[in-house]
């Protein structure tokens, strides 16, 4: 009498194991992107708070100066804010301030632009700037270029 053993052969394993492959290198690429995405869309909310800080900076000093850490606060007489903000007018939640740095990069007394840009330790880097000032323009520096020229860099969609 012959039994036959129940099993898979190392052709089918192979062939599973192939199956599997392919269907990672198709799925992972694309959750990278996800992930990419789904944190500059935190960055973007993140720089709307962060607006919202500055517009409480100056309805309690009727000016936007004084909203950068020590050393960087020179507003007046030409001369703008520029550098990291108190905690007091912004800190990002969650990991947000994990893969985004955020910066006042020019507060005056009646005017600010700020910027988020990916922390060049993590998997955002090269995603480019993106900015916003008090007026609500959005800019975002899509190829990395460190310039904000093109027709299409004038928004975040």
């Amino acid at each position: 009498m012959n039994s036959r053993i129940n099993g898979f052969t190392l052709v089918e394993l192979m062939i599973a194991v192939a199956i599997i492959g392919i269907l990672t290198a198709i799925a992972v690429p694309s959750y990278q992107e996800s992930m990419r995405k789904s944190r500059r869309a935190d960055a973007q909310g993140a720089l709307m708070n962060f607006a919202n800080g500055m517009e409480r900076l100056y309805t309690e000093n009727s000016t936007y100066c004084g909203g950068a850490q020590a050393g960087n606060d020179v507003c007046g007489d030409g001369a703008f804010d520029t550098g990291i903000p108190f905690p007091t007018v912004f800190a990002p939640t969650g990991q947000t301030g994990n893969f985004y740095d955020f910066r006042i990069i020019a507060a005056t007394q009646n005017t600010y632009t700020l910027q988020a840009s990916p922390n060049p330790a993590n998997a955002q880097v090269g995603d480019g700037v993106l900015e916003l000032d008090p007026t609500r323009i959005r800019r975002w520096d899509r190829n990395n270029n460190l310039t904000i020229m093109e027709a299409d860099e004038n928004t975040w969609d």
